[in-house]
Order: C-alpha cells, then structure tokens, then sequence
C-alpha cells in the first residue's frame, strides 16, 4: 500500500478528497490489493442490490473510528477502524448492503437533489466533481468531498427511521440473494447496540449518520432465524486479504508479527510478514517473505506491486520499475498498479516510458493525488509546462484547495492551445476557482 500527502506511513496511498467547507480532511486509503479484494466481497452483493460491481468501488477511509457511509452513487466508503473491528466476509458485507440499500432506494439520489437549491451545495464536492468530469466520470462524483465534522455532512449523511428500516429490510434481501449469512448483519448490529446510550461526543459516527433501535434489531433476528445460515467462506479469503493487509500497514509492526499466525492463509502472512519487516527497515527479510508469498501465487499482479514498493522506498528504482512492470502486465486496466509503474519508472529517469504508464493510471483513476504529483512532474521533465501546470491545478483541485488551483489553471491556460481538450480542462478548474472566491468574499 501507498500513502500519499506524507509518507506516513509505507505503502498505502493516503489521498485528501476536496474539502469545500471549514473542516478536517478526509482521506482515503488506496491500494490495489486491498481495493481488489474488497471488490471481490462486495461484488455478490452489487449484484443482488442492482449496482455494477465495476462502477461502484469500495473505498477506504482513513478514519479509526467505526462509521460507512454513502454520498454518491458511485462509491461505498467504510471508515479503516469499523474493517479492522469485523470479523468476518458477512459482517463487512452486511455493511456494504446496508449502504447499497441507500443507493437503490434513492435516498441519496433524492438528497443531492434536495440540496441542489441549497448554498452549500456549490461547495459539496465541487473540486472532486471537476476531475469527474475531466476524467469523463459525468456527475457521478459530485459531492465526494466534505469536512468529516461539519454540520452539512452531518444533516447530508443522516438518515431518517424509516429510511434505515427499508435498507436494513432490503440488504438482508441482498445478503438472502446472494446467499449470504445474515449472521453477519446482526453481527454488525451487535457492535454498536451499546452506542445509543453514549453522548453524541462519545458515540461513532455510525450512530449519529445510522440511528439504532432494538425494533430494527429485533427485524434482523426475525429475518436471520428465517432464512438461516449460509457459507461465507467463498469470500472470507478476500475478506482476511484486505484486513490483513490494512492493519499490516496500520499496525505497529511487532503488532502484525505477533499474530501472523491468525492470518489463516499462508500467502497473506507471507504478505503481512513483508509489509511488517518493511517498516522495520529489515528490507532483506521483507523481501524473502514478499519472494515466498509469490512462489505461492506467481500470477498474483498484487504481489509484485508490494514488492515493487518495497524496492522503491529502499531507493531500487530499476528493480522497482521491472517489478511493477510484472503487475501490471499481469494487470493491466488497474489505476493504482500502472500509478506504481510510473512512479518507479519516473524515478529510475525514464521520463518517456513514465509520462504515459501515469496518463494511463489517470484515464482509469483520477482519484489518486499521488499519481497527479508524479505526472506532473513527468510533464515538466519532458518540457510540457502546460500540461505541468493543468495536472497541478488538478491536483489542487482534488485537495480542495482552490484558489492554488486557479493559479495553476490561470497559468496552464497561457501555456496550452487554445480550445484544445487541455485547455479546456484548465479552464474548467479556473472558473471554479473563480466562483469559489466570489463566494468567499459574498460570505
């Protein structure tokens, strides 16, 4: 995994959404495997929903508290402490259903246009939902980005009794469909059942967005006892993946060394031995446990991207770029992956193999900041400050920082063609930029 903003911590990619309102950050988690096996958990239950398991991602938060939630029609984000508390393929999937429950119904659909009148929705999102459109993502992404503690996100992500109660009857439909154990869902409940009677500066933010009750509870149970039990193990490999690798990379390491044992699988605690010997600079151990783990999936394109890091952050830039270029070839539509090429690329001085491995990885994935950085600079060793430019104005723009982002725009405008599709883009995030200060002063 990669972090981007800081180098935090090694390998998972930390990327801030556009903030808009007076608020904290919230940033994602990215990573290729984790993001992969999450898909894999979640895509069963896409289905049952009505969703595109292809369109719609899981997304991780970088958040310990336990909180999921949705605001667009695109994505299902779950905050990294609630995975990190579960214990199992059906309590994650519950979730997902529970959250997909609110996209089918139309309960955020009808929020975002309830709040198409209103001031602040200029500001929900409006720097992600520029890149959505540069990137042809259409409306999609409007209203990704918002402060994790304002009042606007509070009254946008809440739900109503009611609403709760059609997406808990209709996720387990989902879970029953795609023959899920509804165990799982009560599992979930079951973790947050003595939260109601906390303070709300006490409570998660799982409570305050999702109200409990022991009727809904009571529901589930009836629901569980009726269609009984299921096997979940199909998916619980995947689910132990993207545990196991985030908590590898969240966890101290002595933490994730003392419990390799618990991972069940022997390639996920090879895994996990890696990422853990990694942060502590043991880079001949991490790579022997990351080479034992390949041995044991050889066409596993996620495998070599965490090697691939590993080389790159101990300054193996050739290695590391051959490396990732293995993953890649064996995946090779993955945003994430074909990022990790460039950068390796990038940094072992191939500007010219680079700049398109990272135009590639921002086609499939705009949302990754980390990978704008890269391609920013690969335009500006090739000579193309224009492009330079518009990618910075973009990346701004992603980090909700607007008026940076104007000044990148404002700049990439005098240095592209005019009315070419570049041009375009800058001048899209230039007149956002515009608008957002006239609001400022209007304030």
């Amino acid at each position: 995994m990669t972090f981007h903003t800081v180098a935090r911590v090694a390998s998972i990619l930390i990327v801030s959404l556009a903030l808009a309102l007076p608020a904290r950050a919230v940033s994602l988690l990215r990573d290729a495997d984790m993001e992969y096996a999450l898909a894999q958990v979640a895509a069963p239950v896409l289905k049952a929903a009505g969703l595109s398991a292809s369109r719609t991602k899981i997304l991780v938060v970088n958040d310990s508290s336990l909180n999921a939630f949705v605001i667009s029609n695109d994505a299902i984000y779950i905050h990294s402490g609630l995975i990190s508390r579960m214990d199992s393929a059906a309590m994650l999937q519950a979730v997902i259903a529970h959250e997909a429950a609110h996209i089918s119904n139309g309960h955020i659909t009808r929020r975002i246009t309830n709040l198409g009148n209103a001031r602040t929705a200029a500001t929900l999102g409006q720097a992600l939902a520029i890149l959505a459109a540069a990137a042809g993502a259409g409306e999609g992404a409007v209203a990704i980005g918002i402060g994790a503690q304002s009042a606007a996100q509070r009254n946008f992500l809440s739900h109503t009794r009611a609403e709760e109660t059609a997406a808990d009857q209709s996720g387990a439909r989902y879970l029953r469909s795609a023959g899920i154990d509804l165990g799982g869902m009560l599992d979930v409940f079951r973790l947050f059942r003595g939260q109601e009677v906390l303070s709300a500066s006490r409570q998660d933010p799982y409570v305050r967005s999702h109200p409990l009750s022991r009727d809904r509870l009571r529901t589930i149970e009836g629901f569980a006892a009726a269609y009984g039990n299921s096997a979940t193990a199909t998916w619980d490999y995947w689910f132990t993946r993207a545990k196991g690798k985030l908590t590898s990379f969240t966890r101290r390491p002595s933490w994730t060394l003392n419990r390799l044992g618990e991972s069940g699988y022997r390639d996920i605690a090879l895994m996990r031995e890696a990422a853990a010997r990694h942060k502590n600079s043991q880079t001949r151990r991490a790579i022997n446990a990351i080479d034992k783990a390949i041995a044991l999936r050889p066409q596993d394109p996620f495998l070599y991207d965490l090697k691939g890091q590993i080389l790159m952050e101990t300054r193996q830039f050739a290695a590391a770029a051959n490396t990732h270029g293995r993953a890649v070839q064996l995946r090779p539509n993955d945003g994430l992956l074909q990022a990790g090429y460039g950068r390796a690329l990038l940094a072992s001085g191939n500007v010219s193999a680079a700049l398109p491995a990272l135009e590639q990885a921002r086609r499939i994935d705009f949302r990754d900041g980390s990978m704008l950085r890269d391609l920013s600079v690969a335009y500006a060793k090739s000579g193309q400050r224009g492009m330079a430019s518009l990618i910075t104005a973009e990346r701004y723009a992603l980090r909700g920082r607007l008026e940076d982002a104007g000044i990148h725009a404002k700049r990439a405008t005098g240095l592209l063609p005019e009315g070419s599709g570049p041009w375009q883009r800058a001048q899209d995030v230039l007149l956002a930029s515009e608008r957002a200060e006239k609001r400022k002063k209007r304030r």
